[in-house]
């Protein structure tokens, strides 16, 4: 791994920063973490669109790829992580609990967990970390 990773997130709410700096020498490579968790701090830090959270919704493959995409642009990173989802215990969208959106770069994901809302938080950053090593491994 060599390139640098900055991570903007909002249901994990700094669970993914926490997996990764707990790698020993990560410093070389993560320079960036912001948490993100209202729709007010994604506009205001990130430059999400207010009219595509009013679409889409905060948990949508279109808001966490304009997260990404926000925090590419303020860190310059190689690879720009963001996550956004229902934890639950209840949803705040019209999405069922455990619908995660991840992007990294331009490339969106859509995954559903199962569990309780720890559960479901841990799922997810388990799942980022791979896509983290699959990317930057290639």
């Amino acid at each position: 791994m060599g390139n640098i990773i900055a991570v903007a997130e909002s249901m994990t709410g700094g669970g993914l920063c926490r997996a990764i700096t707990s790698l020993p020498g990560v410093s070389k490579i993560f320079e960036y973490g912001f948490i993100t968790y209202s729709d007010k701090a994604k506009q205001q830090i990130l430059g999400v669109k207010k009219a595509t959270l009013d679409k889409y919704t905060a948990v949508s493959a279109e808001v966490a790829l304009e997260m990404a995409v926000g925090v590419k642009k303020l860190t310059g990173a190689d690879i720009a992580v963001s996550v956004t989802g229902e934890a639950g215990p209840e949803s705040a969208t019209d999405k069922p609990i455990g619908t995660v959106f991840v992007a990294i770069n331009e490339t969106s994901y859509e995954f559903h967990f199962d569990g309780e809302r720890d559960e479901i938080r841990r799922q997810c950053v388990e799942k980022i970390m791979e896509l983290i090593y699959d990317i930057a491994d290639s």
